[in-house]
């Protein structure tokens, strides 16, 4: 069941804050994130997420294509 469109997509706030750092520093550096449940939003792309699966961290490069998943 996909979510409401006047509720917008969910974001966590601190992986929010982390990736807006991350494109005012324009720092190469992996953003570290715990919430897979986060979806990508436009401000992510060209950063690196390192993604955690349960048992260690999955790099995740964002491209174009990947706005609006999870």
């Amino acid at each position: 069941m996909s979510r409401s469109l006047k509720k917008g997509p969910y974001i966590d706030s601190k992986l929010l804050n982390k990736v807006l750092k991350a494109q005012e520093t324009h720092s190469g550096r992996v953003v570290k994130t715990w919430s897979r449940r986060s979806t990508i939003i436009p401000e992510m792309v060209g950063i690196t997420l390192a993604v955690h699966n349960g048992r260690k961290f999955v790099p995740v490069f964002v491209s174009e294509n990947m706005v609006g998943h999870k």
